[in-house]
């Protein structure tokens, strides 16, 4: 074979969907690009295919809508149309080289050659491409670097990052899913050095890298990495919990829930502070909630909920007192209402919200066992 091509042999039912045949047959001559060539590689379930082909966009449409297949043009300016089949989408995109970059986006043009589309690409282990005929096309050594666990930027790092500054968070995020620390030296300097033209970046997009990073199965590595290097500084200063960080990833594990990046967000920062993260309001407000500090008692299960109480269970590592809690069956409801201490001459207002609450707390304290006779008993008891 060429060099730079091999056998492409993984589990690749994927490259058998009917939706996908068809899109094959349309273009002729098409390729897999990315992320789901990695990840079949990498024996890793494969999300979304993207799809590769040198013909330029309009062509592209063109040979899709002849068999039969809708398309979307959205982002055909940048040479990538949506093929919609039966049952899934895809994206297609016509192979390109930058012209220009300014840190944030690329002006490209169209190129009919494979390895000048693969030089532009962040990663080895994301450059590679593989036929719909079961070959591996690897300019890059991405296979190699894959199985040593190595996130290594196709050729010049400096240049890579400076294209694209948000490869600098792509850079920790890769290596916390594929690789191991400290990682390729090169790749590792120019992600630190350059780290604050992230300033640069907008808050959505530094959102989504963070927590997509934070998604990875153990991102405590990489984040006390960033953390010691000043990764974090420009973007999230708040980012010194990288010890909670462990602990919570650790405690997720060993309950056997899914991994939560708001929730280790949360565990990351030493204060409520997303910094230049542009989170949406309901993580903010989590966020917020999750800095007070609250015991892990009864109390707080029946009254933040189970949601919001196994965050703060996880956060502190766990705790054997708090896991038998959340074993337990869920309570009845509080068998009293205001109304039934204004029948017994308590007048509305903030005094009888107070007494409520007091009969609420004892009810919670005896294990939700009292009953409503029990709790009419108690609330008689204390009106003398």
């Amino acid at each position: 074979m060429p060099p730079g091509m091999s056998e492409f042999a993984p589990a690749a039912d994927w490259m058998r969907d009917p939706d996908i045949a068809r899109i094959v047959t349309a273009l002729g001559d098409c390729r897999f690009v990315g992320g789901a060539v990695r990840d079949a590689l990498a024996g890793q379930p494969v999300g979304d295919i993207d799809i590769a082909t040198p013909e330029e966009p309009p062509e592209t449409v063109r040979r899709l809508g002849a068999a039969g297949l809708k398309v979307r043009t959205y982002g055909i300016d940048h040479g990538v149309v949506l093929a919609i089949g039966e049952r899934r989408h895809f994206e297609v995109a016509s192979l390109r080289r930058d012209v220009g970059t300014d840190g944030r986006r690329a002006v490209v043009a169209w190129t009919r050659d494979w390895r000048e589309d693969a030089a532009r690409r962040d990663f080895t282990v994301n450059a590679m491409s593989a036929s719909p005929g079961g070959r591996l096309f690897d300019y890059f050594g991405g296979r190699a670097d894959l199985a040593a666990g190595l996130v290594r930027f196709v050729g010049d790092p400096e240049r890579r990052i400076r294209e694209d500054v948000l490869r600098v968070l792509r850079f920790f995020r890769f290596t916390a899913r594929f690789g191991s620390l400290p990682g390729d030296p090169a790749s590792l300097d120019a992600a630190v050095r350059l780290a604050p033209l992230m300033d640069t970046l907008s808050g959505e997009r530094l959102r989504a890298e963070v927590l997509g990073l934070l998604a990875a199965p153990d991102p405590a590595p990489a984040a006390a990495l960033m953390a010691a290097r000043g990764v974090f500084r420009p973007i999230l200063p708040a980012a010194e919990g990288t010890d909670r960080l462990a602990r919570t990833v650790a405690a997720e594990a060993r309950l056997g829930l899914a991994p939560d990046p708001v929730r280790r967000l949360a565990a990351l920062l030493a204060r409520p502070d997303p910094g230049r993260l542009r989170l949406s309001a309901a993580e903010t407000e989590r966020l917020n909630a999750l800095a007070e500090r609250k015991p892990l008692d009864r109390a707080t299960l029946y009254r933040e909920g189970r949601a919001r109480f196994t965050d703060r269970l996880l956060l502190a590592g766990g705790d054997e007192a708090g896991e038998a809690l959340l074993a337990e069956p869920p309570p009845p409801p509080f068998p009293l209402k205001g109304r039934d201490l204004r029948t017994r001459g308590v007048p509305p207002g903030p005094a009888l919200g107070r007494l409520l609450r007091a009969l609420e707390d004892w009810w919670i304290a005896e294990a939700f066992r009292p009953d409503r006779a029990a709790c009419l008993a108690e609330l008689d008891r204390r009106l003398g």
